[in-house]
């Protein structure tokens, strides 16, 4: 029989070592918090209208209306925390970066921008989520598929793309642009309390699948 050579067997106690600490790393991890601290960032506001939608009404309002019902769903779960940028219509600038900064100073754990989105050609519709930092890819994965399938919008993809509001947080932070509000069939949709309910399902389950709650 082959003797193991000390050094061999140093190694692989070494291996078996790394895989230890890694396997106690991610377990102490996932369950050292007993709540998260999520921001959610109703785009725009004040004086800053956002997108104009086809039907006249703002972007602003529309984000707002909706994070207030995540933050009312979110209330239901009691390991979720979640914090408004702003919970009126208040104009935000983006000179001192006080949306990040709000996050960054809160020690949150997750950001999430909600916007709608716009452009000149009234055709172009469907939903796309962004994110910057590598460590921000994974959550906007979830958060897209989530929103992808309770909108039944198209499907424009997860993209990567330096807005200060995802290059400036400490957290893995995304913003969604939940459709169109341009394109006047998607707009009439958004605008409906039906879907801002379900899609505030859809950002909770989102999160909760992302921080492993359920």
């Amino acid at each position: 029989m082959k003797k193991i050579r000390p050094p061999m067997i140093i190694m692989i106690l070494l291996i078996f070592t790394a895989i230890g600490i890694v396997a106690f790393y991610n377990f102490s991890n996932s369950n050292s918090k007993s709540v998260y601290k999520v921001v959610i960032d109703p785009g725009h506001g004040g004086k800053d209208h956002g997108a104009t939608g086809a039907s006249g009404q703002f972007e602003k309002d529309f984000t707002l209306k909706l994070s207030r019902k995540v933050e009312k769903l979110a209330q239901e779960e009691p390991r979720l925390q979640v914090h408004l940028t702003r919970t009126d219509d208040r104009f935000i600038s983006s000179v001192d970066r006080a949306r990040p900064k709000f996050a960054n100073d809160l020690g949150a754990d997750l950001f999430i921008s909600i916007h709608g989105n716009t452009f000149a050609n009234p055709d172009v519709s469907g939903t796309e989520t962004y994110y910057y930092h590598w460590n921000s890819r994974s959550l906007a994965k979830v958060m897209h598929k989530h929103v992808v399938q309770g909108s039944g919008f198209q499907n424009r993809g997860v993209k990567k793309e330096n807005y200060f509001v995802l290059k400036d947080t400490k957290m893995p932070a995304v913003l969604i642009e939940m459709g169109y509000l341009t394109h006047p069939k998607e707009e009439k949709e958004m605008l409906t309390e039906e879907y801002q309910n379900r899609m505030a399902v859809s950002i909770v389950d989102g999160i909760k699948e992302y921080l492993k709650l359920d």
